[in-house]
């Protein structure tokens, strides 16, 4: 008799004599790990977001999970004190309480001081703005022995990035409203109607990027009756946006003498780079705005790497605006600040899901090897660089996340 004929002829036995075998005992999966989530009021001047809403915060406290939000830090989105501790979270005054949080979150980076705050362990979940992020920054939080997580960084299930997808379609709408404001009279603009009515030809919009963004800025034009020409280094982005779109559009790779000669006649321009590729940030040459409509508007959506406008970049005081060669140019890293009730409504949508998974999964360790887009994330491990895009553009060196996982 084969070894199975044995056992079945043993439980047989023992059901014969009246006895039942017992249920296996399986491992049904990690208990759930009550966190601590921090959310301290932003400071840097124009960041009005905040990442979780009351009602993201609801979701994690039905959960069991504890969420401290220091006073304020929702009321320019238009989000209370009140909302929030009716929504189950503590309110607390000190800047320094979130910041004793299993998670701390946030919109901006943190500062300098913000950075000391932090202690080895801890998760930092926050923009990364890399353009603008030098050496000393990230080595401090290397020093602290932090986990870090780039909203930018983060992918979703289907290999896309959720947070910069929401931002630019968001940014590439936003854009279209400010150039409609700044052309009309009230913005002492030369009171040019960014649309188009029978009898009157259309105002003319210039998109530079045909990204998420820029079909959205797309999109915006061409509901108010623009004419709307589109401009790409990829031939692919073109034909995709087309296709979003519905419709044929003026599209053109970037030639330098087509969009001289597009930027000549356009009321609006939107420059809207994709994000992470510097290598394809065209600048618009002084000479290209020298040659631009007096009065016209670039609207700049391309500040996280350093801005498109040769002859002004990044630079400027704190006002947004500046006029160079006549023409306005509206430069700002965070324009989804301007609407930054939808904005976070978009930041909690996305985030809420990804911290009760952080829970379920007993901590980032867990996670980060259950979830790839997580990992893609993740720029500091226990302290350890691990985004190669950082490393490079800050000449630090950076460790893979797979090999970090295995060693430890």
């Amino acid at each position: 008799m084969g070894d199975l004929g044995k056992k079945a002829s043993y439980y047989f036995a023992m059901n014969q004599a009246g006895l039942a075998p017992k249920e296996e005992l399986m491992e049904i999966g990690r208990k759930q790990k009550s966190m601590s989530f921090g959310i301290p009021r932003e400071r840097e001047e124009g960041e009005n977001r905040i990442p979780l809403t009351p009602q993201g915060v609801e979701l994690l406290t039905a959960n069991g999970h504890e969420i401290i939000v220091e006073s304020g830090a929702g009321n320019a989105a238009n989000y209370y004190d009140h909302d929030f501790s009716e929504a189950g979270a503590k309110i607390v005054t000190n800047h320094e309480d979130p910041f004793r949080c299993d998670v701390v979150l946030k919109v901006a980076p943190p500062d300098e001081e913000e950075r000391g705050l932090l202690s080895p362990g801890q998760l930092l979940i926050s923009l990364l703005y890399l353009a603008s992020q030098n050496r000393d920054s990230i080595q401090q939080l290397m020093h602290k022995k932090v986990n870090a997580l780039a909203y930018e960084l983060l992918k979703d299930e289907s290999d896309c990035y959720p947070v910069v997808r929401s931002m630019s379609e968001i940014e590439g709408y936003t854009a279209i409203m400010i150039a409609s404001e700044y052309l009309s009279n009230s913005k002492e603009g030369k009171g040019v109607l960014l649309g188009g009515i029978t009898g009157i030809s259309p105002a003319e919009v210039v998109v530079i990027g045909a990204g998420t963004a820029g079909e959205f800025a797309v999109r915006a034009a061409l509901g108010l009756g623009c004419q709307v020409k589109v401009f790409d280094n990829s031939y692919r982005n073109l034909r995709e946006l087309e296709r979003n779109v519905g419709q044929r559009l003026f599209t053109s790779v970037l030639h330098p003498q087509v969009l001289s000669k597009a930027l000549r006649s356009a009321d609006a321009v939107i420059g809207s780079i994709r994000y992470f590729d510097p290598q394809s940030g065209f600048l618009i040459s002084d000479e290209q705005v020298a040659g631009m409509k007096p009065g016209s508007i670039i609207v700049d959506l391309n500040m996280g790497n350093g801005g498109c406008l040769e002859a002004v970049g990044g630079k400027g005081g704190k006002s947004p605006v500046t006029i160079h060669h006549g023409v306005i140019y509206h430069r700002v890293h965070n324009l989804a600040s301007r609407v930054a009730r939808t904005s976070s409504i978009a930041l909690s949508n996305i985030f809420a899901p990804v911290l009760l998974r952080l829970a379920m999964a007993g901590g980032i360790d867990q996670l980060i090897m259950q979830d790839v887009g997580v990992s893609h994330g993740l720029y500091l491990y226990k302290g350890i660089l691990t985004s190669y895009r950082v490393g490079e553009r800050l000449n630090l060196p950076s460790k893979d996340i797979g090999l970090l996982m295995a060693a430890f």
